[in-house]
Parts: C-alpha cells; structure tokens; sequence
C-alpha cells in the first residue's frame, strides 16, 4: 500500500483487455487512484468511471519518460507500476519472420524496460514503490511453438529478478507474474489449453500476490508444479514433445 496520505497511484500498462483491464477494475474496487494506458483508446473508455486512461504505444519507447512526468504530475507519484501490455502473433513451424519477432521483443520486453528505467530511479529516491510485470510460464524453457515469445518472457525473468536485486536495498519490491493460461484474446483460440483461468480470477490473484509483496508468482499454484516438472525434463526429451 502507498505510504503518502490518501488512495495508492497504481499505473497499468496494457489496460485495455484481458488480464490488464481486469487489474485496472480490481484496484479501482479497492479504492486506489488507478491510470490505464494502452494503444486502444475506445477500449480503455469502457475500462468504468473513475479510472484515468492514456493512449500510449509501448514500442514507442522514446515516449516513456515525458509521459511519466504527465503522469505524476496529474495524480502523484507512481506507487504501483504493473506491465502487462503483451504481444504472441499466431505463427506456425514454418515460420520465419523477423518483424513478427521484432514486434514480439519491442511490446514484451523494450516497452517493458522504458516504463521500468522511467520509474525505477523515482521509487528509489523515494525509498517506496513497487514494480510488477507479466510473465508467463512459457519463459521457463524454449519451446518449438513460440520461439520469440519463449525468449521475451525468459528475458522478463531474468530483467525482473535484475531489478529486484538491484532496488531491494532501496526499498523497492519487484513482483514477476506467471499466470498460466488465462481467458485472453491472446489465448483464444489456442488448441489443447487446460486449467484456463477468467481474467477476473487471475487479476484477483495478482492483485493479491502484488499486496503481499511476492518476488514470483504462479498465479495457480499448480503451475508452480507444472513450471517445475518442465524445467527439469532433459533437453533430448523435451525437444521431441509437440509444446
């Protein structure tokens, strides 16, 4: 919770729908000053009243630090950043596209990196704050369906676990979300997916792992069993399983 007087600032990027969106209302129910960002303006508008929105790209990295100073200027000092903009285009073995990739690294991973630089130094000065990002289980190893998506979320681990040795002694918590398969745009229509979530569940989830201060989260904990039956199956047989 915010340590100032009044409502807690929690500033979501990639409010517009799915997990993102059902962060924005959960935190708004709770009383904080929420602000969304996301490239669609007309689904941020639907977001409900009293949550504040901004049209913002996330590849426009170069963007970040003016709109942070707007942002604080308008409702005061970011206490919760949550990035939860994502990007997974539909590929197939045969594909080899590196404007696919690109934009997958750009949204998942560089967008990620300007809101945290942006931030970051603020909530250390501070002395308070918290960070929060959307990874996902497939991170935990390379599989043969989502090249580029695997390696941005590895690299989201890794860059948070980064951040949190580096601002614990700051006074600065950093939260890594793994939610596992969640009621998305991203994950409809997706094949063979089980123990799927409601974005609403899982935002209730995060927003309760975020409150408690947690470093990593598996949104269910059964996917914290499936995260560690995965990393330990030997690479000869793991490359031959259609994951």
């Amino acid at each position: 919770m915010s340590t100032t007087d009044g409502p807690r600032t929690v500033v979501i990027v990639g409010a517009s729908s799915g997990i993102g969106a059902a962060l924005a209302r959960a935190w708004r129910a709770q009383g904080a000053r929420v602000v969304a960002l996301a490239r669609r303006g007309e689904e941020l508008q639907q977001l409900g009243g009293g949550i504040a929105w901004y049209v913002h790209d996330v590849c426009d990295a170069a963007a970040v630090p003016a709109l942070v100073d707007k942002l604080e200027s308008e409702h005061g000092p970011v206490d919760t950043l949550v990035y939860a903009a994502g990007a997974m285009p539909r590929i197939t073995p045969e594909t080899w596209d590196t404007g696919l990739d690109r934009l997958v690294i750009e949204t998942n991973v560089l967008g990620l990196m300007a809101w945290m630089n942006a931030l970051a130094p603020r909530m250390a000065e501070r002395g308070r704050g918290h960070l929060a990002a959307i990874s996902s289980i497939a991170g935990d190893r390379g599989r043969r369906g989502f090249p580029a998506y695997c390696t941005s979320k590895a690299a989201t681990n890794t860059y948070m676990e980064s951040l949190r040795n580096r601002l614990s002694r700051r006074g600065v918590q950093v939260t890594t979300i793994k939610p596992g398969f969640v009621e998305t745009a991203m994950t409809r229509g997706l094949d063979k997916l089980f123990w799927m979530a409601s974005a609403e569940e899982a935002a209730r989830l995060i927003v309760k792992a975020v409150d408690a201060g947690a470093h990593t989260r598996y949104v269910l904990p059964r996917w914290a069993f499936v995260g560690l039956v995965i990393r330990n199956i030997p690479s000869f047989i793991f490359r031959r399983m259609n994951i």
